[in-house]
């Protein structure tokens, strides 16, 4: 018999496991930016990295946001956690901090819009970047160099879905001792866990699935100490001490909060927390809802093209049946008259127009005339974004409502 106990178990009590004071059955909101203590020397011992598990200002952490990255460290199974402001600045310190003028970073070209953006700013300051259709190990595999650093895909595309191919990769960066980084904000360490596939690091949007309410702003780095950091150069020699497997971590804590300010609030951290405890629930119930959605849009004659992981028309399918538990809530469609497309998104009623994702409601957008409207026509031609594509984040309404309200708006 099975004893370990399922997600939604750990994550419910959690904050318990830790204890709360006044026997609350969440960590309170801490507020305070600075913290005091008795002695002197133990405030040093913070600063000093020897005093563990306490706190100086809030821009390096508070209580609730460390109750919070216990709770992800826990999720997908690591040895630590920093959290961020934004899924952006979570992305942005991991690059920024591991990485130096000189280095190389090997990436899916297959990634979300401001993603992209920012390689291009990597590249500003004089880290090389070599974009590569990821779905093949084997372009991964040729773009490797004696200066790559790191490896970095999400593991579903936004708004493409494309898959790369996990465990080729993964295998791949252990043989050359090369960083796998690994974006998990769409599925979750609740349909999947980059660990399995040898991730070393985890990124993920806080405010997408695992909070899932459209309220709370957050990010995520998650180490899953499977990567060796005493043999990565780019540590800086304050932070090799102690544990070797905290060194990556300190050294995005210290220079990605301390020095940048991305910072998560405690108010955030809080409702990101509260929301992660139905995060199985509503996994269960979006990912039905797609999949019935996307078989009904592949169906339709308007539909040009559907892009859903679980449907047996997508290029990866057996990819995500392999690794996926389910398929999560983001899809997307292709009209065949690209032209309709604004005048089909506003016929739609119970979908919100609006950017973002992992909502408890439906989003819909226009992704080339809008998140992708700036990469420019070439670039989006190489990511396979198509002028009719439209982004859906499937929300937690009934099935049936979605499906007819999608019907009458591209009926003729």
């Amino acid at each position: 018999m099975n004893n370990e106990p399922g997600l939604t178990t750990e994550i419910v009590h959690s904050d318990r496991e830790f204890g709360v004071e006044h026997g609350g059955l969440h960590k309170p909101i801490h507020t305070s930016v600075q913290y005091g203590f008795d002695k002197v020397e133990d405030l040093i011992g913070v600063f000093q990295g020897t005093l563990k598990g306490g706190f100086n200002y809030a821009r390096q952490g508070t209580p609730t946001t460390a109750a919070l990255e216990a709770k992800l460290t826990m999720m997908e199974q690591g040895v630590g956690t920093v959290s961020f402001a934004t899924g952006m600045a979570a992305i942005t310190a991991l690059f920024l901090t591991l990485l130096r003028a000189g280095d190389h970073i090997v990436s899916s070209r297959y990634v979300f819009g401001n993603t992209n953006s920012l390689l291009g700013t990597l590249g500003d300051l004089g880290i090389a970047v070599s974009k590569v259709d990821a779905c093949v190990v084997r372009h991964v595999a040729q773009a490797l160099r004696p200066e790559t650093r790191m490896v970095f895909v999400e593991t579903v595309a936004n708004p493409g879905t494309q898959i790369p191919d996990l465990d080729a990769i993964g295998r791949l960066c252990r043989e050359k001792g090369v960083l796998f980084v690994v974006d998990n904000t769409i599925l979750s360490p609740a349909l999947f866990r980059p660990k399995d596939v040898g991730a070393g690091l985890v990124v993920h949007s806080l405010t997408k699935t695992i909070a899932g309410h459209g309220n709370a702003l957050g990010g995520a780095v998650i180490d899953t100490g499977l990567f060796d950091w005493s043999r990565y150069p780019n540590i800086n020699e304050a932070y090799r001490k102690g544990d070797a497997k905290q060194w990556g971590l300190t050294q995005i804590r210290k220079k990605g909060l301390r020095d940048m300010g991305g910072s998560l609030s405690s108010q955030h951290a809080h409702l990101i927390g509260a929301g992660a405890e139905t995060l199985v629930l509503r996994l269960a119930q979006t990912s039905a809802t797609a999949m019935a959605l996307a078989r009904f849009l592949e169906g339709h004659p308007a539909v040009a093209r559907v892009h859903y992981p679980m449907l047996q028309s997508h290029p990866q399918h057996a990819l995500a049946q392999k690794h996926f538990k389910a398929g999560s809530w983001l899809m997307a469609f292709e009209l065949r008259n690209a032209d309709a497309c604004l005048e089909v998104l506003n016929r739609l009623k119970l979908p919100v127009k609006a950017t973002g994702m992992g909502d408890s409601r439906t989003l819909v957008i226009p992704v080339a005339h809008t998140i992708f409207w700036e990469a420019g026509a070439a670039a989006r031609a190489e990511m396979g974004i198509a002028d009719g594509l439209i982004r859906v984040s499937v929300g937690l309404e009934d099935s049936a409502d979605l499906i007819a309200d999608f019907a009458q708006a591209l009926a003729d």
